[in-house]
């Protein structure tokens, strides 16, 4: 069974960090762009950061750049996101998705059409 699991999230103060992480199963990540996107309540699903395979090519939104550093190791299967200086409009929830397109990562990231493996997210909330 194909499989993404989010996991790190919780309640952070204003300025903090919080590292999340995406493990996969059932498939091998080395093939796979992977992608961090959150959805806060009533609005739209954002993406925020992606890494390509093997290359590691990496993709961050203006409102993440100089915050978060997404990183994979494709021998662990897994990929994590640095989240620093955390701001409570950062709070949302937190997917790792999976697509396996053979596009630039700054192409991909912004189509999430273009994920077929998603997470089950995982909440992020920062407040004081």
């Amino acid at each position: 069974q194909l499989q993404l699991v989010e996991s790190g999230g919780g309640l952070v103060q204003p300025g903090g960090a919080l590292k999340l992480s995406c493990a996969a199963s059932g498939f091998t990540l080395d093939y796979y762009t992977i992608g961090w996107f959150r959805q806060a309540p009533g609005k739209e699903r954002e993406a925020i950061s992606c890494i390509s395979t093997s290359v590691g090519d990496t993709y961050y939104a203006d409102s993440v750049k100089g915050r978060f550093a997404i990183s994979r190791d494709n021998a662990k299967k897994t990929v994590t996101l640095q989240m620093n200086s955390l701001k409570p409009e950062d709070t949302a929830v937190y997917y790792c998705a999976g697509g396996s397109r053979p596009l630039p990562v700054q192409n991909m990231c912004v189509m999430p059409r273009l994920f077929t493996l998603w997470g089950q997210g995982t909440q992020v909330t920062v407040s004081s």
